[in-house]
């Protein structure tokens, strides 16, 4: 079989104990077969990053900037500070795989805001009595404000965070276009009535960018955007099917994320995509850790059962956005057959233990090697008896 040519580099950033054993697996297996690619690689694990004062991680970064896409089997706070953008992360629904909210037939994506808030904020314990306030100094004309946060009368605590107009413009940017790419209903959630302002300017910013922005395009594409308090938005999921792209500020989208993936079946059926306000670059990455547990069992020459389709899934939403900016028809078409291939190995039974627990205590399972070989085979297959257009359709 003739390997599809990439027509781009990809920048690949590799990681840490045994999601570095599944990557290279993966790679060797499902990747450099069927590809003819260009990889910009990168050693990002913990030891190498140390060696290098974390000169690799910023290195990486760059480079994803300049070829558009970078892929990576777990996230990292400096790369996402550099690249700026939205995490997306949506579930890998299999029919099989049993979900705790069994309603949600259809993925909910989060489109999480990764930038300031209660990442950035500055907080302090208060030793004792006395008055916390905080104050702003313009650099130019105006007048200065101050505004007493609390009287104390012992000890507590304190915080003071924020964000940028430009960064939730772009925030409400990459989620629209997100959205429409899509072709889903997009809500943004907020707790405006409590935070008027802070939360406000979110909505206030978001209501912005739709009208002058995007509101032609969502109804061409038959498509709405609505703001909700997130108190009932969550409420109002348990309900719903899914099928929606929902935005999320920093801290609701890093623990709302991980209940919906739980809600499920599995935080190991997650994608996480990175993507820059005006759509061009691309971080793929695994959603889940590194498993160290399993790396110990590897370590001591032990089979394991580690489940590697987020891995999987960071290799194809990548390489899916390298085909579409490269206009390679075949380089996508290859990412959506491997996510197909994976899809219905699992729903033919073959899986690994973390999801054969899942369907039931005496369901079969296969070592991390013999599910991968089950892939394999079944890409080999499917690769067989599959041509493609010759453009690259939006997903």
């Amino acid at each position: 079989m003739a390997k599809i040519k990439v027509a781009n580099p990809v920048v690949e950033l590799d990681g840490d104990e045994m999601t570095r054993i599944i990557w290279q697996y993966i790679k060797d297996q499902l990747i450099l077969p069927y590809l003819d690619i260009q990889l910009e690689y990168y050693d990002l694990s913990i030891q190498h990053r140390d060696a290098t004062g974390d000169q690799v991680t910023i290195d990486a970064a760059h480079a994803i900037q300049r070829h558009g896409v970078g892929m990576w089997r777990s996230p990292n706070g400096t790369i996402r500070n550099i690249l700026g953008g939205v995490i997306f992360r949506e579930p890998i629904v299999i029919s099989n795989i049993p979900r705790l909210v069994p309603s949600w037939t259809k993925p909910i994506i989060i489109g999480r805001h990764a930038h300031a808030d209660q990442y950035k904020a500055t907080d302090f314990v208060v030793p004792g009595p006395g008055t916390v306030t905080i104050s702003y100094v313009p650099e130019n004309e105006g007048q200065p404000i101050e505004l007493e946060v609390a009287h104390f009368h012992g000890g507590g605590v304190a915080m003071a965070m924020y964000n940028f107009d430009d960064s939730i413009r772009d925030f409400a940017r990459a989620t629209m276009r997100y959205a429409l790419t899509r072709k889903l209903p997009l809500y943004l959630s907020t707790k405006n009535t409590i935070l008027k302002a802070y939360d406000g300017r979110f909505k206030d910013i978001f209501a912005e960018v739709f009208e002058s922005e995007f509101k032609g395009d969502f109804e061409a594409a038959g498509i709405s955007y609505e703001h909700r308090l997130i108190d009932d938005i969550v409420a109002q999921l348990l309900k719903w099917e899914g099928g929606l792209v929902w935005a999320a500020k920093n801290y609701d989208g890093d623990v709302e994320s991980d209940m919906v993936a739980q809600g499920y079946g599995s935080l190991g059926l997650m994608t996480s995509v990175l993507m820059t306000p005006d759509g061009r670059t691309v971080e793929a990455e695994a959603a889940h850790g590194t498993v160290t547990r399993h790396y110990r069992q590897y370590q001591q020459g032990r089979p394991t059962s580690t489940n590697p389709v987020a891995s999987i899934f960071a290799w194809t939403r990548g390489l899916e956005h390298r085909g579409k900016l490269d206009g390679t028809p075949g380089v996508t078409g290859f990412a959506r057959t491997l996510e197909e291939v994976c899809v219905q190995t699992i729903e033919g039974g073959q899986m690994t233990k973390d999801l054969a627990l899942l369907v039931g205590q005496d369901a079969p399972f296969l070592t991390t090697e013999e599910f991968l070989g089950a892939l394999d085979n079944n890409l080999r297959q499917a690769m067989a008896s599959t041509s493609w257009p010759a453009t690259s359709p939006a997903r």
